[in-house]
């Protein structure tokens, strides 16, 4: 069994799962090689189980001619029985020509089909984003393999560490500073919650004005910014509760790594998140942007008596059964290589 990746990601919930996924298949006897970017943070992390190769993969400059060309002859002195790119425009990438299977993995939904003319297969981590595919055109095998997590119960993070009280009730967040992870709306709504104080793991552009509305509504004293946490696990073991707000959140590994870490969860209805919760069995579930439904829903897992040990013990069942290292390491394996 050999494959390639095309892996062309920074660094977010995207990756750490391709990280896992490479180590996952690793211990199953995959041979692999992976195609990304230089000096990605995270390449330590599948080196000693995979060959890597790093290049710029412009599609502008005259020297995709030779990535092309290099790709192809690594593909085939390897004698790779699969490609699988990550990121829809990774698939440019995969040689067209070559016994082997072509396959894309989606983690959103693409705009358009352009990207995939040399993939045989399009791999989605959610139903609606299968649907999604077939929906604008898609004609070819499409498979549903979602996403597992490697995230296993740690020591908390003494709250020294982010200045926080033993005591306050403490809600987590993290991902991309972009619009659609509707930090703003996190922001105002746990500025709704007496003495609660709330965690934002990550980066990005929206970080100024996240910070701005943290001031406008008087959560500034309670808010604290994390950075960018490789392995978010401490954090998750010293929170109350975690909470998704996406506007738009294709399948939401991060619920995932909540169940893992047994922390309740509180989220938008947003696509994945919505799929993967039954409102008020594996968490709780608020409207897109309504940040008073949101504070709502917090507010029952702090002051509602055993919601959320009951909301933990169900997402560690359905992680347990639906989405462990082995179930999905398995099913790519039978997809990849039949």
């Amino acid at each position: 069994m050999r494959l390639i990746h095309i892996h062309l990601g920074i660094k977010g919930g995207a990756e750490r799962f391709f990280v896992a996924l490479v180590n996952a298949l690793a211990e199953r006897g995959v041979e692999q090689h992976a195609f990304v970017f230089p000096d990605r943070i995270w390449r330590a992390d599948i080196e000693p189980v995979c060959t890597v190769h790093e290049g710029n993969y412009s599609r502008s400059h005259i020297s995709r001619y030779f990535t092309n060309r290099s790709i192809s002859r690594i593909a085939r002195d390897f004698e790779a029985d699969a490609f699988i790119s990550w990121m829809p425009q990774a698939s440019r990438w995969i040689p067209a020509k070559g016994d082997m299977l072509r396959a894309a993995r989606l983690g959103d939904y693409p705009e358009k089909l352009d990207y995939f003319e040399n993939c045989d297969l399009l791999i989605c981590n959610t139903p609606d984003i299968a649907r999604h595919c077939a929906d604008i055109g898609w004609k070819r095998d499409l498979e549903v393999i979602s996403n597992f997590t490697e995230t296993q119960p740690v020591p908390a993070l003494d709250r020294k560490v982010l200045d926080t009280p033993d005591d306050a009730f403490v809600v987590l967040g993290m991902g991309r500073f972009v619009d659609r992870k509707g930090f703003d709306t996190l922001i105002r709504a746990v500025s709704r919650l007496d003495g609660a104080y709330l965690w934002l793991l990550g980066e990005g552009e929206e970080e100024e004005n996240l910070r701005r509305i943290a001031a406008e509504t008087g959560l500034e004293p309670r808010l604290r910014f994390g950075g960018w946490v490789k392995d978010p696990g401490a954090h998750l073991a010293a929170c109350d509760t975690f909470c998704i707000p996406s506007s738009h959140e294709p399948l939401g590994n991060v619920v995932l790594e909540a169940w893992a870490a047994r922390r309740p969860v509180v989220s938008t209805t947003s696509e994945g998140p919505g799929w993967l919760i039954e409102d008020g069995v594996h968490g709780l579930l608020a409207p897109i942007g309504d940040d008073a439904k949101l504070a709502e829903a917090l507010a029952r897992v702090r002051i509602e008596p055993g919601l959320a040990d009951a909301m933990i013990a169900a997402g560690a069942e359905k992680l347990a059964a639906e989405f462990s290292k082995d179930v999905i390491a398995q099913r790519y394996i039978k997809t990849l290589f039949g």
